[in-house]
This record gives structure tokens, sequence and C-alpha cells, in this order.
């Protein structure tokens, strides 16, 4: 999965589902009573993916970073403020990913606070991390049937909404992008599987 991701441009997760931009709320992260800077929320992502014991992390957004990979301080927020983190866990490729809030600092603070719970679950021994992460696995590895799984979009899409998430998620699945033949042969058939039941719709 980490092959795959680049810095930036944002390598969404395939199917891991998007937050239509309608309902993307505002967050309440902050700062010393002021709004949560990128910086600051990627020192809290960081921190918390060390004592995650993450290893081989890169953070993916819609900013351009600087040549440590990091986004540079100063830019317009993206019309996308999505973030996806892949990271090593124990051997395991993971990844998490968010955008349900409105700017990219908030969606990377959103991230180390889900990882902040995550590590809960084995300080208190009622679960265990693979059994937490082993719930994002459907998403994940969805079935080309399951076409808006796939794509992230609602069942209900638009047959220009399917050709949109083919062209977004082929930019990093396509084998000369660094993905793979399989990659790009299963968002193939997901996309056959959507415009059949789009068109008979």
């Amino acid at each position: 999965m980490n092959d795959d991701a680049t810095r930036y441009p944002l390598s969404w997760p395939t199917g891991w589902k998007r937050t239509p931009s309608y309902q993307r709320q505002r967050a309440r992260f902050q700062s010393g009573g002021a709004a949560l800077t990128v910086h600051r929320a990627i020192t809290r992502l960081s921190g918390e993916l060390a004592r995650l014991g993450a290893r081989d992390e890169i953070l993916s957004t819609n900013m351009q970073t600087r040549l440590d990979g990091l986004p540079y301080s100063g830019q317009s927020e993206p019309a996308d403020p999505g973030v996806a983190v892949y990271f090593t866990l124990k051997g395991q490729a993971r990844c998490l990913a968010c955008d349900a809030w409105t700017r990219t600092a908030d969606n990377i603070a959103a991230i180390a606070q889900h990882i902040d719970a995550l590590r809960r679950i084995d300080r208190y021994g009622v679960g265990t991390l693979d059994q937490a992460f082993a719930g994002y696995a459907p998403r994940l590895q969805a079935a080309p049937s399951e076409w808006w799984i796939v794509f992230g979009i609602s069942r209900s899409s638009t047959r220009a909404a399917v050709e949109e998430a083919f062209t977004r998620l082929a930019k990093t699945a396509h084998p000369d992008a660094g993905g793979s033949h399989d990659a790009m042969a299963r968002l193939t058939e997901a996309k056959t599987a959507a415009l059949r039941e789009v068109a008979a719709s």
C-alpha cells in the first residue's frame, strides 16, 4: 500500500469512502485557543505515530510539499482538504484517511486523535490493534461488484461521477504510475459494473 502513495497530490486509499464536500464540517481542533495550523497538526500526528510504533510514514495531502516531504506554510486551503497517512505497523502496511472536515489541518488532527483512540484499545485490554485494523479491511478489499465502495462514492452516483472517480484512482493504480496490473484490473472491473448498473437505472 505504501509503495503507491504520494505525498502530493493526495493519494486517497482505494475503496475508502469520500465525504461529499457539502457534508464536510468545521472542526474545533485548536492550539492555544487559535485554529490549529498544519504544522502543529503534523506534530500531533507524528507523536501519535511514534507512540503507536509506526514506521515508514507517508502523509499524503493536496498541499504542496517542501524538500523534506512536509507541506510548506502559507498555502491556501486546497479544494479537497482530504488527508491520508500510510505507514507500516508490525510489518503490515496500514492506512488511515479523513476528509470529514473543511481544513487539511483538522483532518490531520482527526487522524492523530483516532490513533490515540486505537492505542487505548491495546492499553485497556478489551481488544487489540490487529482487531481494530481488521475493521478497515472490507473497505480496502471490496469486490469490484461493490463499485461504490471501490470508488468511495454513493451508489446513486451519476455516470460522470463514476468516470471521475475512475480517472482519479487510476492515477495511482496504473502500473505506469507505480500501481499494479491487479489494481488497475480491479478498477476497470469496478467501472464496468458501475456503468452497467448506472445505465440500467
